[in-house]
């Protein structure tokens, strides 16, 4: 090492105390990991180098590379790694250029201060990692809460529904069978179909609030694919939408309850027809890992509006304009889905549309 007099000792002590006050007052005013925060700490730890008029730093953390200067093709170096919750997430490093200067102008006492401002950052980012974790652990148990207090509201208000309900069917084909006049019977069928909707959306309620028995049976998943696509062979004809179908293997068997995969498909597959581009193709892909069965529905739509992502799955929540939709569906996907210990996931097609991901467990 350099051998350097004691006033210059003594300056260099300064400048390192200096550094560590600044990083200190920079991080204390910080309110998150962001870009500015990171900059201003390399740039004060770049006058605490003895040569700092020719010292470079540089930090790559998370996203982030910056660097105070253009780091010279030829130089040398000191640094450190960054460690965010006992891994190594970055580093920070102190250049100089060659051949002007070499590892010998690097001080002892500069690599501890390089030390300890790794130690600072670390800290700063596992902070605030921490904090971003709270809250969203107390996001999702708010919205736990309002499930499970939404699940009791509506299991009671199903059934309540299903007595008037099926009173209103029933005598509704009642009056239908008994009548012979042409608007009587029109009327009538208005009334019917309204109530048959009325009991969909009941249904949905129950399903929502798991009110209705499961049946879980080990069950060849083609047959009950291919069923719920012919069912909706209208649909796809009215909005002039192909499907495309593929099984990896016919023989697929998982353990389900046939009544609760055909909702959810019919849910899933609505929603895909509704925003379907006239003539696209919707995918539905089935295949099997050792574990679990995968089921792939994938439109070339619109997509997802990233602010709403979050939204989807919350019961009443659509983005259909008012009377077309009660919000119900997703949420009826996923409780389903859960209550078969399985998996939905939805991710961004390319480059348009939606695709929503299901693992069901095989056995």
């Amino acid at each position: 090492m350099i051998n350097s007099a004691p006033e210059e000792k003594l300056k260099e002590r300064i400048k390192e105390l200096l550094c560590l006050y600044q990083i200190s007052k920079i991080i204390s005013k910080s309110n998150n990991v962001n870009k500015v925060t990171l900059e201003e700490i390399i740039f004060s730890v770049v006058k605490a180098w003895r040569f700092c008029d020719d010292s470079i730093v540089e930090i790559q953390i998370n996203d982030y590379t910056l660097a105070t200067a253009l780091i010279p093709k030829n130089n040398v170096s000191q640094h450190r790694e960054i460690i965010v919750s006992n891994k190594v997430s970055g580093f920070i490093k102190v250049y100089y250029p060659q051949p002007k200067y070499n590892l010998n102008h690097f001080l002892k006492e500069e690599q501890e201060l390089l030390d300890t401002v790794s130690f600072e950052i670390g800290n700063y980012i596992e902070k605030y990692q921490n904090l971003d974790k709270k809250a969203t652990l107390r996001k999702t148990l708010e919205r736990k809460d309002r499930l499970s207090i939404l699940g009791e509201m509506t299991a009671g208000i199903a059934h309540e529904l299903n007595t008037p309900l099926a009173n209103i069917l029933g005598f509704a084909e009642l009056i239908k069978d008994e009548t012979k006049d042409q608007i009587i019977i029109d009327d009538i069928a208005k009334i019917i179909n309204s109530a048959i909707y009325s009991r969909e959306i009941v249904k949905k309620l129950m399903f929502f609030s798991c009110g209705m028995p499961q049946q879980l049976q080990l069950l060849k998943i083609k047959p009950i694919v291919t069923d719920a696509l012919t069912f909706l062979k209208q649909n796809f004809q009215k909005k002039s939408v192909q499907y495309q179908l593929d099984f990896q293997d016919d023989d697929i068997i998982a353990k389900v309850d046939s009544i609760q995969l055909t909702q959810v498909l019919f849910n899933l597959l609505i929603n895909a027809i509704y925003v379907a581009p006239k003539n696209s193709i919707i995918y539905i892909g089935v295949n099997s890992d050792e574990e679990n069965m995968i089921l792939k529905i994938a439109d070339n739509g619109p997509g997802v509006p990233h602010e709403i992502k979050q939204k989807i799955f919350d019961p009443f929540f659509t983005t259909k304009p008012v009377g077309e939709s009660c919000g119900l569906g997703l949420s009826v996907v996923h409780g389903i889905i859960k209550n078969h210990n399985g998996d939905i996931e939805m991710i961004d097609n390319t480059p348009s549309g939606t695709i929503f991901l299901i693992k069901l467990p095989l056995q």
